[in-house]
């Protein structure tokens, strides 16, 4: 799978020694805010270790060879992943183990929205009304999709856009803040993650209406609970915000022709605010900013938005993430013996 995936194997070696290039991982990198994400990242660090871990590897090596274009001499490897499947991660981590001896930044930036279907009354109704722009920045009483099992029997928003990246966190310890260095995870949540959508006693949203806000807003819980156990150790986890960026997804929320009609009205409501980033480099700012902080400097309690002024402006601000306490331990617990079920 190496040879057949990854970039030529002298870029693969076990990165021998601390001094060298930073290996950064991310998931979901071949298209929209990650490869975005990627561009910055090689443009601000022409040195580091950059691994596109994707499940689609016809598009990943797409991916690949546009970055290759503007960054000829960056290092660029492969990585089969589909986080929604427990066997994918699984042998991905084993193939990651084999290929590293540290990780120095995990980007947990994959995420899925099945089957959006909108409420087109609150929409046309919202479109006239003084709650256009929160509308479409959170999507609140808009959005509803229908989830589905996949083949682990688990619910394929939750197996992907959460859990199986907790997974992969579980599976790569050994990579994270080895021999005394630090590490860091990002996680690309959104705002549309509402504590209303959210239930301990259903963490796979079997029984609601709102799976994607309800993972969002379990990894911004789970992000937390990491900071709780893991910082001591070197381990540092943040999340973060893209703001309403036009992406696959979002453009699979509504008809193409919608789109091509309100698009200059959503332009010219950024001049009014902040949160609408809409390219997927503007909603990339964010995570790029993260990756030249401090992490002992950064709040392990604040969402990290992206967002871009009327001027286009791009910056970063720390919102704090609503404390809920009780669901801290209990997230990280629900996930813990779900891991150990199905590892």
């Amino acid at each position: 799978r190496i040879g057949r995936w990854a970039a030529p194997v002298e870029s693969l070696h076990n990165c021998p020694c601390p001094d060298m290039e930073k290996v950064v991982l991310v998931t979901g990198a071949n298209s929209g805010i990650g490869l975005a994400l990627c561009e910055r990242l090689l443009t601000e660090d022409s040195q580091l270790l950059l691994c596109l871990a994707c499940r689609n590897m016809k598009r990943a090596e797409d991916a690949r060879s546009a970055l290759l274009t503007s960054h000829i001499n960056a290092h660029i490897d492969l990585l089969h992943l589909d986080v929604g499947s427990v066997q994918s991660v699984l042998t991905a981590a084993q193939e990651v183990k084999a290929r590293y001896n540290r990780i120095d930044f995990l980007y947990l930036n994959a995420g899925i929205m099945p089957n959006p279907q909108v409420d087109v009354k609150a929409l046309f109704k919202g479109l006239f009304s003084r709650n256009v722009i929160n509308m479409f920045a959170t999507a609140e009483g808009l959005l509803t999709q229908q989830d589905r099992l996949n083949s682990d029997g688990l619910q394929e928003v939750f197996a992907t856009n959460l859990f199986g990246h907790f997974l992969l966190i579980r599976e790569l310890e050994p990579l994270l803040c080895p021999g005394g260095q630090t590490s860091r995870i990002v996680w690309t949540s959104s705002s549309n993650a509402r504590r209303s959508a959210f239930s301990i006693e259903d963490i796979q949203h079997r029984n609601g209406t709102e799976p994607y806000s309800s993972s969002k807003y379990a990894s911004d819980m789970l992000s937390l609970a990491l900071n709780r156990h893991k910082n001591s150790q070197g381990l540092f986890s943040s999340v973060i915000c893209p703001g309403l960026v036009m992406t696959n997804l979002t453009y699979g929320i509504l008809p193409s022709f919608f789109w091509t009609l309100i698009m200059p009205i959503m332009w010219l409501i950024r001049i009014f605010t902040n949160t609408f980033t809409l390219t997927p480099y503007n909603g990339a700012e964010a995570l790029h900013w993260l990756f030249v902080q401090n992490p002992e400097s950064l709040d392990p309690r604040a969402k990290y938005h992206s967002l871009t002024s009327g001027l286009g402006k791009n910056y970063t601000q720390s919102r704090q993430v609503s404390n809920q306490r009780p669901l801290l331990p209990q997230t990280l617990y629900c996930s813990s013996l779900l891991y150990v079920n199905l590892r």
